[in-house]
C-alpha cells in the first residue's frame, strides 16, 4: 500500500474530441512503486470493455504514459494512447465484440484508474489508489445535428459553428446497415458540413445510385455549402459506392473522394444495384475458427476493364485508404489496380495511396479499439462472425497515421482554391 501523500491521478483534458491525444500523470507515488494504470469504457450497448498497462514511477514518484513505458499489460512501450486503442472486452463479456458508437450527441465515459503493482485481471476486485472519469466526443460544442427524413433520404447532418459557408461531405458506410453518424459528427468538429447517409437496412437497399445522388446534392445545396467544395467519404461497401458515383454518375461532380477499405471489381451500368457490387460469394470461406472471410470475392482481379470499374476516367482527387491484412477486401490489390489504370491515364497527380502493413479492414478515426473479428448482422438478417483482419498495434497506428492524413487530404481539396496539376 502507498504510505504518505495520496497519489494525484489527472488526465488533460479531461474531455475531448475522440481523435484528441490526452495525457495521463500520476504523481506523490514512491520512487520505483510498481502501478498499473487502467481504463474502462462502458459501451451503450452495456458490454464493458478495459485496457491497462504496467509502470515503474520515476525517481520524482511520477508515472506520464505519454512519457514512459509500459512495461506488461494490453500494450507494451512507449505508448501515449494505449489506454484507448488497446481497449478490449473483460472477462466474461459476449464474444465477438465491436465497439461502435451510436449516440452522436453523448460522449464516450472512459474512467482512468491506477492501482498498486501490476495486475493483469480483477480490477472490479480492487480498491484503486486514484480513478478520474474522462469524456470523449464526437461532436464538439457549437455543432449542430439535424435529422433529415425527406422522401426515400433519410440520415444525419452535422453543421460546424459558425456562419460559413462550410466545404461538405457525404459519409458513407457499409454493409453493416443502420445510421452510423460519429464520422460525420467528428467531421463537422472539424470543419465540414457532413450527411450521413443510411441506405442499407431491411426496408432500404437502394436499386440505383438516385439516393446516393440526391443526398449528395442535399449536401451541396445547403445554404451554409460551397456548392464546389463537397466530397464523398466512403468505406467498405461505401467506398465502392463513392468510386461509382464519381466515375459513373452524370448528375454530380465530387470535388474530392476518400475511399477505406474499397474495390473498383464489380461489373456495372446504369441500371446496377447494391447486390450487383456484391459479388459473387460463392468465393467466400470460413478460416478455422469458423470466422467468415469475404475478401477473395474479387480475386484475381480481372484486366477485362467491362467488369470493373474504369479509373482512367477520374477527374478529381482521389485518396485510398487500404490495410494490407484486410481479409474483408482485396483492397490492396484493388488500390494497386486503381493505381495502374490512373497512372495509364497519366492522371497520378489525382491519385493518393495509403498501404498500412498489417492493418485490417475497418480503418477508423485514431484510438477506436481494433477487432480482429466481430458479429455481424447481412442484409438479409443473417448473423455472422466476419473476420476484419488487422493487428492490434500495427492497425492502431494505421488508424492514427491515415486519419491526419485524411483530415489534411480534405483541407488542401475542399478549403482551397487550387486544384493539383500533373507534373512533367
Amino acid at each position: 500500500m502507498q504510505d504518505g501523500p495520496l497519489p494525484i491521478l489527472s488526465v488533460r483534458p479531461i474531455r475531448a474530441l475522440v481523435d484528441e491525444p490526452f495525457k495521463v500523470l500520476v504523481e506523490n507515488l514512491r520512487p520505483g512503486s510498481l502501478v498499473t494504470l487502467h481504463s474502462l469504457h462502458p459501451s451503450e450497448d452495456g458490454d464493458h470493455l478495459e485496457a491497462f498497462g504496467h509502470y515503474v514511477s520515476s525517481q520524482r514518484g511520477t508515472v506520464s504514459v505519454a512519457d514512459d513505458l509500459s512495461f506488461g499489460g494490453t500494450y507494451s512501450g512507449k505508448e501515449p494512447m494505449g489506454l484507448l486503442w488497446s481497449h478490449r472486452p473483460v472477462p466474461g463479456s459476449r464474444g465477438d465484440l465491436r465497439l461502435r458508437k451510436m449516440n452522436s450527441t453523448t460522449p464516450m465515459l472512459v474512467h482512468i484508474s491506477v492501482y498498486s503493482g501490476h495486475l493483469t485481471g480483477g480490477f472490479q476486485d480492487q480498491v484503486p489508489l486514484a480513478s478520474v472519469l474522462t469524456e470523449r466526443w464526437c461532436m464538439a460544442p457549437g455543432v449542430k445535428r439535424i435529422s433529415v427524413k425527406e422522401g426515400n433520404i433519410l440520415g444525419t447532418l452535422f453543421i460546424p459553428p459558425g456562419p460559413g459557408p462550410f466545404p461538405g461531405l457525404l459519409d458513407l458506410w457499409g454493409t453493416g446497415g443502420g445510421l452510423i453518424e460519429y464520422r460525420a459528427a467528428l467531421l463537422a468538429s472539424h470543419g465540414y458540413v457532413s450527411f450521413a447517409l443510411s441506405y442499407m437496412s431491411d426496408d432500404r437497399i437502394p436499386t440505383d445510385r438516385t439516393l446516393f445522388e440526391t443526398g449528395f446534392n442535399m449536401v451541396k445545396n445547403h445554404p451554409q455549402v460551397i456548392p464546389d467544395k463537397v466530397g464523398i467519404f466512403g468505406l467498405s461497401l461505401g467506398a465502392m459506392i463513392t468510386l461509382y458515383l464519381t466515375l459513373e454518375s452524370k448528375v454530380i461532380k465530387p470535388a474530392c473522394c476518400v475511399c477505406i477499405g474499397g474495390t473498383h471489381c464489380f461489373a456495372h451500368d446504369d441500371n446496377s444495384t447494391l447486390s450487383d457490387m456484391l459479388g459473387d460469394d460463392s468465393k467466400v470461406h470460413v478460416d478455422e475458427n469458423n470466422h467468415m472471410v469475404w475478401r477473395d470475392i474479387t480475386l484475381p482481379i480481372s484486366t477485362d476493364v467491362s467488369r470493373k470499374l474504369d479509373l482512367r476516367k477520374l477527374d478529381c482527387p482521389l485518396l485510398l485508404v487500404s490495410g494490407t491484412d484486410d481479409q474483408n477486401v482485396a483492397s490492396v490489390e484493388a488500390a494497386e489496380d486503381m493505381a495502374q489504370m490512373i497512372h495509364a491515364a497519366g492522371k497520378d497527380h489525382l491519385l493518393t495511396k495509403l498501404d498500412y502493413p498489417d492493418a485490417g479492414h475497418v480503418i477508423q478515426p485514431p484510438f477506436t479499439p481494433h477487432f480482429r473479428y466481430s458479429r455481424f448482422i447481412n442484409a438479409s438478417g443473417q448473423k455472422l462472425t466476419v473476420l476484419w483482419g488487422g493487428q492490434t498495434k500495427p492497425h492502431s497506428d494505421a488508424q492514427e497515421d491515415s486519419w491526419k492524413k485524411i483530415l489534411a487530404f480534405l483541407q488542401m481539396h475542399l478549403c482551397s482554391s487550387s486544384r493539383p496539376r500533373a507534373r512533367m
